[in-house]
């Protein structure tokens, strides 16, 4: 992207979406460690360098639990309508900066990853987000969320769709290859951390 039109863009924000209720992983994925430090903060992190400011994104359950507590939060709106839930209540506290969203439960989730995202950005659109290695699909949780998603997200939830891939699936969004088949690979179950644990503390 040139320069002079990435000053003129909106600054953006990062948010790590945290606040899932993490049932088959039978066990709060933002908490859970590998190479020593929680999923929570590895994506923080991660993000840092690229956002103005980053936030938690969780619910008042977990708020004050390891993983969490020791983040800026932005609180979900409801117990229970899944992550676009925190992406709302993320844009409406903010609703002028873009929002660079990544979920907690990434762990191969890289610094290149999120350099190909920023630098193939389209501002023009919705969205951008990258292709998901397994069936194509837009991969929402690790995405770059534009201003103007605001406005066509509500739509969506007017409609009853409450589901950010298919929010991202039926809107103009711009669709990237990942680089890395895997870095967004996520976490779902105990067999799902075996894995990245065996993969990432013991390469």
């Amino acid at each position: 992207m040139d320069p002079k039109q990435q000053n003129a863009l909106p600054p953006i924000y990062g948010l790590v979406l945290a606040g899932g209720k993490s049932s088959r992983m039978k066990t709060d994925k933002a908490a859970i460690r590998i190479g020593g430090v929680t999923q929570s903060e590895r994506i923080f992190n991660l993000l840092k360098p690229h956002c103005e400011q980053v936030f938690l994104s969780t619910r008042d359950a977990l708020a004050d639990r390891p993983g969490h507590r020791d983040f800026p939060q932005i609180r979900d709106l409801s117990e229970s309508t899944g992550p676009i839930s925190g992406i709302v209540a993320a844009m409406d506290r903010f609703p002028e900066v873009a929002w660079l969203v990544a979920a907690c439960d990434l762990p191969f989730l890289d610094e290149d990853t999120l350099r190909q995202l920023l630098r193939e950005r389209n501002p023009n659109q919705m969205a951008t987000a990258f292709k998901s290695a397994h069936d194509g699909l837009p991969e929402p949780l690790c995405a770059l969320y534009e201003p103007r998603s605001r406005a066509a997200i509500q739509a969506f939830i007017e409609q009853g769709i409450r589901c950010p891939r298919k929010m991202l699936i039926r809107s103009g969004i711009r669709l990237l290859d990942l680089g890395n088949p895997r870095a967004l690979d996520n976490m779902n179950t105990p067999e799902d951390y075996e894995q990245a644990h065996a993969a990432l503390d013991h390469p």
